[in-house]
Protein backbone atom coordinates (compact mmCIF):
# COMPACT_ATOMS: atom_id res chain seq x y z
CA UNK A 1 0.00 0.00 0.00
CA UNK A 2 1.49 3.48 -0.94
CA UNK A 3 -0.75 6.03 1.27
CA UNK A 4 0.49 7.28 3.75
CA UNK A 5 -0.11 4.01 6.42
CA UNK A 6 0.73 5.73 9.75
CA UNK A 7 -2.20 8.22 9.16
CA UNK A 8 -4.11 5.40 7.82
CA UNK A 9 -4.84 3.13 10.60
CA UNK A 10 -4.47 6.07 12.68
CA UNK A 11 -7.92 6.90 10.89
CA UNK A 12 -9.30 3.57 11.25
CA UNK A 13 -8.59 3.42 14.26
CA UNK A 14 -10.55 6.31 15.33
CA UNK A 15 -13.34 4.77 13.01
CA UNK A 16 -13.02 1.28 15.39
CA UNK A 17 -13.71 3.91 18.52
CA UNK A 18 -16.53 5.31 17.35
CA UNK A 19 -17.97 2.09 16.11
CA UNK A 20 -17.67 0.78 19.89
CA UNK A 21 -19.24 4.22 21.03
CA UNK A 22 -21.88 3.06 18.44
CA UNK A 23 -22.49 -0.53 19.66
CA UNK A 24 -22.56 1.47 23.60
CA UNK A 25 -25.44 3.56 22.11
CA UNK A 26 -27.30 0.93 20.92
CA UNK A 27 -27.04 -1.26 23.92
CA UNK A 28 -28.20 1.97 26.26
CA UNK A 29 -31.17 2.67 24.10
CA UNK A 30 -30.00 5.98 23.19
CA UNK A 31 -31.83 8.71 20.79
CA UNK A 32 -31.71 7.28 17.86
CA UNK A 33 -30.71 10.69 16.04
CA UNK A 34 -28.01 10.67 18.10
CA UNK A 35 -26.97 7.38 16.79
CA UNK A 36 -27.69 7.77 13.50
CA UNK A 37 -25.26 10.77 13.37
CA UNK A 38 -22.74 8.88 14.69
CA UNK A 39 -23.16 6.21 11.87
CA UNK A 40 -23.06 9.11 9.21
CA UNK A 41 -19.21 10.10 10.92
CA UNK A 42 -17.92 6.44 10.79
CA UNK A 43 -18.91 6.46 7.16
CA UNK A 44 -17.39 9.92 6.49
CA UNK A 45 -14.22 8.66 7.76
CA UNK A 46 -14.15 5.62 5.81
CA UNK A 47 -15.27 7.18 3.00
CA UNK A 48 -12.01 9.77 3.72
CA UNK A 49 -9.76 6.55 4.28
CA UNK A 50 -11.06 5.59 0.81
CA UNK A 51 -10.31 8.28 -1.30
CA UNK A 52 -6.74 8.75 0.35
CA UNK A 53 -6.25 5.39 -1.17
CA UNK A 54 -7.40 5.35 -4.39
CA UNK A 55 -5.33 8.77 -4.94
CA UNK A 56 -2.49 7.35 -3.60
CA UNK A 57 -2.98 4.08 -6.07
CA UNK A 58 -3.75 6.33 -8.96
CA UNK A 59 -0.79 8.53 -8.14
CA UNK A 60 1.78 5.16 -7.95
CA UNK A 61 0.41 1.87 -9.01
CA UNK A 62 -1.55 3.21 -12.31
CA UNK A 63 1.13 6.10 -13.09
CA UNK A 64 3.66 3.20 -12.87
CA UNK A 65 2.07 0.91 -15.02
CA UNK A 66 0.83 3.63 -17.59
CA UNK A 67 4.57 4.65 -17.63
CA UNK A 68 5.42 1.00 -18.61
CA UNK A 69 3.01 1.06 -21.78
CA UNK A 70 1.68 -2.35 -21.19
CA UNK A 71 -1.43 -3.86 -20.80
CA UNK A 72 -1.27 -3.32 -16.64
CA UNK A 73 -2.13 0.25 -17.10
CA UNK A 74 -5.60 -0.96 -18.54
CA UNK A 75 -6.14 -3.16 -15.89
CA UNK A 76 -5.30 -0.77 -13.39
CA UNK A 77 -8.08 1.78 -14.88
CA UNK A 78 -10.61 -0.96 -14.75
CA UNK A 79 -9.95 -1.48 -11.46
CA UNK A 80 -10.75 2.01 -10.80
CA UNK A 81 -13.68 2.35 -12.59
CA UNK A 82 -15.01 -0.85 -10.89
CA UNK A 83 -14.13 0.99 -7.44
CA UNK A 84 -16.27 4.24 -8.98
CA UNK A 85 -18.73 2.05 -9.78
CA UNK A 86 -19.51 0.65 -6.27
CA UNK A 87 -19.14 4.30 -5.20
CA UNK A 88 -21.98 5.73 -7.03
CA UNK A 89 -24.33 3.08 -5.73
Amino acid sequence: MQADKDKTLRKLKTVRGQLDGLIKMVEDDRYCIDISNQIMASISILKNINSDVLSSHLEHCVYKALDKNNEDGIEKIEEIEKIIKKLSK
